[in-house]
C-alpha cells in the first residue's frame, strides 16, 4: 500500500519501490450514471419476460421505446448485471481460472423428495440509486428458501455465508450450480465437501435446470422487489426477509396441491432443532453497488 503521507518518500519513488503504475494509483473510478441505472431497471424487466434475449434483441427492445443504446453499451451493463441470454450452450457461466469444475449429475434424475438436491444461484437487485446482488438457496423439489444474502459485489464471501446457514437446516445429497467463480472457488465447494454433499455444477444439455430457481427470482421481483422501490440495503434486507418468510409459509404452490413451501420441505425429517425460515440479515451494514463496482465474472 502507498503511503501517501511518508515525509521522506515521494509518491514517484513509493511507486517505483513498489512496481506500480502511478495512473493507477491516481485513478478514480467512474460512476454509474443515472441513465445508465435506468437502462439496468428496464433490462432487468424485459430480462425477466424474455431470458432468452441476448444484448442484441435488449438493445433493441430498448430502441423501439425510444432509448439511443447500442449493442456495446447493453451488453457492459449485461454484464455487471450478471445477466446473460439463457439458451442451449456447451458451458452456461465462466469458472474462474484455476477453480476446479465438478460433472452434472442430474442428467435423467427424478427429484422426488426434500434435501435429495439443493440449488443457487444469483440474481441482481434495482435500488433506488445503485443496485446489490441477491444469492438464494433452495431445496429444488419443495422450492423451500433455505437461505439467502445481500451483497453490493460478485465475491465468494456472500455465497459461503448463504451456504452456512443453509447448512444448519439439513444436509442434501447433491448440490447444483452453475459454473460461476462463487460457486466453483474452493470456500465454498469445500464446504459442501466437509458435509458428504456431491457437488454438480451445470454443463452441456441442462440450460433448462436454472429455470427452477429463475421462477423463484420472478416471483421475488415482481411481487416485492418491483412494488416496494428500496431506497438502500436495510430496506432492502428488511423486505425480502419478510417475503421470504411469506414464500416459504404462505404463498402455496399449484405443483404440490396447493402447499406451502414449507409444508412440503418439512414432510421428512431435517438436520436441524430450529424451525421455519433462517433469516439471512448480515450484522454489517451494506452498501450499495455503485460508483465503486468493479465489473465481474458474468453469471447464467
Amino acid at each position: 500500500m502507498v503511503d501517501r503521507r511518508h515525509p521522506s518518500l515521494s509518491i514517484v519513488r513509493q511507486c517505483r519501490l513498489l512496481d506500480i503504475s502511478r495512473s493507477g494509483l491516481y485513478y478514480q473510478p467512474v460512476g454509474i450514471s443515472e441513465e445508465d441505472l435506468t437502462l439496468m431497471k428496464l433490462i432487468d424487466r424485459q430480462y425477466l419476460a424474455t431470458p432468452f434475449y441476448g444484448a442484441r434483441k435488449i438493445a433493441a427492445w430498448l430502441k423501439g421505446r425510444n432509448y439511443s443504446v447500442n449493442r456495446k453499451r447493453v451488453r457492459r451493463l449485461m454484464r455487471v448485471m450478471g445477466l446473460k441470454a439463457v439458451y442451449r450452450r456447451p458451458r452456461t457461466s465462466q469458472p474462474a481460472p484455476g477453480h476446479k469444475i465438478y460433472p452434472y449429475l442430474l442428467g435423467g434424475m427424478k427429484i422426488t423428495r426434500p434435501n435429495q438436491v439443493w440449488a443457487a444461484d444469483i440474481t441482481y437487485i434495482p435500488m433506488a440509486r445503485g443496485f446489490l446482488y441477491l444469492v438464494a438457496i433452495i431445496d429444488w423439489y419443495s422450492r423451500y428458501v433455505l437461505s439467502w444474502r445481500l451483497s453490493n459485489t460478485l465475491d465468494a464471501g456472500f455465497c459461503v455465508e448463504a451456504l452456512e446457514e443453509a447448512l444448519k437446516k439439513g444436509r442434501p445429497d447433491i448440490f447444483n450450480t452453475d459454473q460461476g467463480g462463487q460457486f466453483t472457488s474452493e470456500a465454498f465447494t469445500g464446504l459442501l465437501q466437509q458435509h458428504g454433499v456431491r457437488i454438480s455444477m451445470d454443463g452441456k444439455g441442462s440450460y433448462n435446470d436454472n429455470l427452477f430457481i429463475e421462477r423463484l427470482w420472478r416471483s421475488v421481483k415482481y411481487e416485492e422487489v418491483y412494488l416496494k422501490a428500496y431506497q438502500d440495503g436495510r430496506e432492502a434486507r428488511i423486505g425480502l426477509g419478510n417475503y421470504f418468510r411469506f414464500y416459504n409459509t404462505e404463498r402455496p404452490h399449484q405443483t404440490h396441491g396447493y402447499r406451502t413451501p414449507a409444508e412440503v420441505f418439512n414432510t421428512t425429517p431435517v438436520e436441524s432443532t430450529s424451525s421455519g425460515m433462517i433469516e439471512s440479515l448480515t450484522p454489517d451494514p451494506l452498501r450499495i453497488a455503485g460508483p465503486a463496482l468493479n465489473v465481474a465474472p458474468i453469471l447464467s
